[in-house]
């Protein structure tokens, strides 16, 4: 922001600007935007930054964010526990959900294997999901993280630790959206689409 605005004010911008996603310009005007409101909702925006952050924990079972000690999804009979999906984030067990397709469960990463930013196994929750396939009953683990150099090297060091425990490991299938053109994917996708075909 420019010299000449108070220095709270380009500080509260600086902080928005942290943010994933957040650009400085989106930064200012969130800071702004801030600036704009009353004293009661901005006291309750921060009140709320504040118990997120002190209340909302790791579900003792699958890793993914909760305010209990399990979460409802590993807390639902109905849930299908012989199937775990393993995801990067947190965010990604929303997407699945979204679906209304899935009826496993989860377990959380919170991260990708990635040593040249000092990810390292030891820095993911890999043990706890070993601690729950050791517990017996689980059939599958689908690894479902991100197509990308990071999200395979994952995919592949985990298959490797699970694969001697005696459970299946499968990979999400990547290739085509629905509705998409050939003329216009890229030579990846087009060359997933193509190793991941189905019979017909």
């Amino acid at each position: 922001m420019p010299d000449h605005n108070a220095l709270p004010l380009v500080i509260l911008a600086e902080k928005f600007a942290s943010l994933p996603g957040i650009g400085m310009k989106s930064a200012q005007r969130l800071a702004y935007h801030v600036m704009s409101m009353d004293e009661g909702a901005v006291e309750e925006f921060a009140q709320a930054l504040l118990d997120a952050k002190k209340n909302v924990r790791c579900c003792n079972i699958c890793q993914n964010l909760t305010e209990r000690e399990i979460c409802p999804i590993c807390d639902d009979d109905e849930r299908d526990r012989s199937v775990i999906c393993v995801v990067e984030g947190p965010k990604d067990v929303t997407a699945f959900e979204r679906t209304r397709e899935y009826n496993g469960v989860y377990h959380v990463l919170h991260g990708l294997l990635s040593p040249m930013d000092g990810v390292t196994p030891d820095k993911l929750r890999i043990k706890e999901l070993l601690a729950r396939i050791a517990k017996g009953g689980v059939e599958e683990v689908i690894m479902a993280t991100n197509p990308t150099v990071e999200g395979d090297a994952t995919a592949l060091y985990v298959a490797g630790l699970l694969k001697p425990l005696g459970v299946k490991v499968s990979r999400l299938a990547f290739g085509l959206p629905v509705g998409g053109i050939l003329e216009y994917a890229d030579e990846v996708t087009l060359y997933k689409a193509l190793e991941n075909r189905n019979n017909m």
